[in-house]
């Protein structure tokens, strides 16, 4: 849900809670508190990160990057949406080439655990990228060294592969 529909539910429960309390049903109270305090904790530890992420994949940047706005606070979130969020915002930033933002974003991300190594793999290959950009090659090489110990995808390999021999060129 996002924020907006997080407190329209909220305030629907709250209504049903005064109705209960008016009809002494406290029994129902508590399941509607606990509806309640579920939504403020999906609020702040999921936030809109799952929504983003589904923007994010049918390349609705604009709509992504709304969703992540909504976010007040990061930190809050917990470490399995907070690696999709900076993931996201490092792509954004990357598109809107604010490449300082970008790798600010991905090396956040970095050192968040991911389930897979292909997922923490393209935050390396991101990064190496970036500094293929800034003409970084030591921090390059770094990066790429640290992905090619992870289980890659064939195209995440075969970028790899092309950012390595663009290296070599310049060292």
């Amino acid at each position: 849900m996002n924020t907006r529909g997080r407190l329209v539910a909220a305030g629907i429960i709250f209504v049903f809670i005064v109705y209960a309390i008016m009809v002494q049903q406290y029994n129902i109270i508590v399941y509607l508190a606990g509806a309640l305090a579920y939504l403020l904790w999906s609020h702040l530890r999921e936030g809109t990160v799952y929504l983003a992420t589904q923007a994010f994949h049918r390349q609705d940047y604009e709509y992504t990057k709304k969703l992540l706005a909504e976010i007040d606070n990061p930190d809050r979130l917990r470490k399995g949406r907070r690696n999709f969020y900076e993931f996201m915002m490092g792509n954004i930033a990357l598109k809107e080439e604010r490449f300082d933002e970008a790798e600010y974003h991905f090396q956040l991300a970095s050192r968040l655990p991911w389930r897979k190594d292909y997922e923490k793999g393209m935050v390396l290959v991101n990064l190496a990228n970036i500094n293929l950009r800034k003409k970084d090659y030591e921090r390059v090489v770094g990066y790429l060294d640290v992905a090619e110990k992870l289980k890659l995808t064939a195209r995440q390999q075969s970028i790899v592969e092309k950012i390595r021999t663009e290296v070599n060129k310049h060292i």
